[in-house]
């Protein structure tokens, strides 16, 4: 195993583009970010937020965008200097792989490795096949390979330019989902396997719970909110999802497998929870994502029930959601967040006030991974 890539210094990144192709057809990206210089940090937005347009512009393919960009303390661009994208040390994976279909897999590796500004440790290659565990279709063509081992190869061809920076847009939308599950484990090693940063753009919350440390929200083109993504799943004014995909996300740590009920008991700041076992007994940590449609509120506490998952909580915000029938429920449960989506009425019912302490019921067969 070879020393991981260290990158940690940090991005910073201003930009300003218009788009005006007719009357019609009006576009402007105004944004100012500030982002970890290693994990994932997920652009989050819908379509036509802005996503891709800023990727183009830190990969160096919007000349008429004006601002700046630092990478890990080099510049890259500001009104006075613009290295062109070839110039720049980042690798770029797209929705298609875009993979040299006249060589095998280990052909478009070597491709990038031959293309490199640095010299290539034989380890590195070792290292980049196994994390994307492309060991035994190393010998295929392109068109002999499934959609995810072709971006499976793609990405290690990326990794293999030994890039300072990693931009990927929407990697997993070309798939169907049985591939894109297959896939997402190996995305997944890339956080703990190579430290430089990478930028991940997705308007899938699934992918982004499961795979980002760091957040950056847009929509019509600006920043609306940045930050741990477990802070800014917590609050209850950002639309990370709409109705019933609304939910906080939780680090835990295993604490108990309990093989008679295969289950699992992880604990956090605010408490513990139940929920399913997993695969990755070796894990002793665990990120859960608790959707706010699944969380129910009570006023004492409850043992007659066939929730498992009861905990103490205070109420710490309250406001409307898209529904008029229903309200979003922030609740401060130790150091951590909750959210609950109840009706109106509930919330009228059992009389829900700021700072309120209350009890929070969550099924374990509802948490998700």
């Amino acid at each position: 195993m070879v020393d991981k890539i260290e990158c940690a210094k940090g991005i910073q990144a201003q930009f300003q583009l218009n788009y005006r192709q007719s009357a019609k057809t009006h576009f402007e990206l105004d944004i100012d970010i500030d982002i970890p210089g290693q994990g994932i940090t997920a652009i989050f937005g819908g379509s036509g937020s802005g996503k891709t347009s800023l990727l183009r512009c830190i990969a160096g393919l919007e000349q008429n965008a004006t601002g700046s960009l630092m990478v890990n303390d080099e510049l890259w661009q500001d009104t006075s200097v613009f290295v062109a994208t070839h110039k720049r040390s980042l690798g770029y994976v797209f929705q298609e792989a875009s993979l040299f279909e006249h060589l095998t897999a280990m052909g478009n590796l070597r491709y990038a490795i031959k293309r490199s500004a640095q010299t290539t440790n034989p380890e590195l290659l070792t290292q980049v096949v196994s994390v994307m565990g492309i060991e035994s279709i190393l010998s295929q063509f392109p068109q002999q390979l499934s959609g995810g081992e072709k971006q499976r190869v793609a990405i290690a061809r990326a990794l293999l330019s030994q890039p300072k920076l990693l931009l990927m847009d929407e990697p997993l939308a070309s798939l169907d989902t049985p591939r894109k599950l297959e896939i997402l484990p190996y995305l997944e090693r890339l956080r703990s396997s190579f430290n430089i940063p990478i930028l991940y753009v997705s308007h899938a919350v699934d992918e982004i719970v499961r795979l980002a440390d760091h957040l950056v929200i847009m929509e019509q083109g600006k920043v609306l909110a940045q930050g741990g993504i477990t802070e800014l799943f917590s609050r209850a004014d950002l639309p990370l999802g709409v109705s019933n995909e609304v939910g906080a996300i939780v680090e835990c740590k295993v604490v108990e497998r309990d093989t008679q009920w295969h289950l699992m008991r992880v604990a956090f700041d605010g408490g513990e929870l139940w929920l399913p076992n997993v695969a990755n007994k070796d894990s002793n940590s665990q990120r859960i994502r608790v959707l706010a449609s699944d969380v129910s509120l009570t006023l004492t506490s409850h043992t007659d029930s066939s929730i498992l998952n009861v905990l103490s909580g205070q109420i710490a915000e309250i406001i409307n959601d898209q529904d008029p029938a229903m309200s979003l429920v922030r609740l401060k449960v130790g150091k951590s967040y909750l959210l609950a989506r109840l009706t109106q009425k509930s919330l009228q019912n059992l009389a829900l006030t700021l700072g309120k302490s209350v009890w929070i019921q969550i099924k374990s067969a509802a948490i998700v991974r």
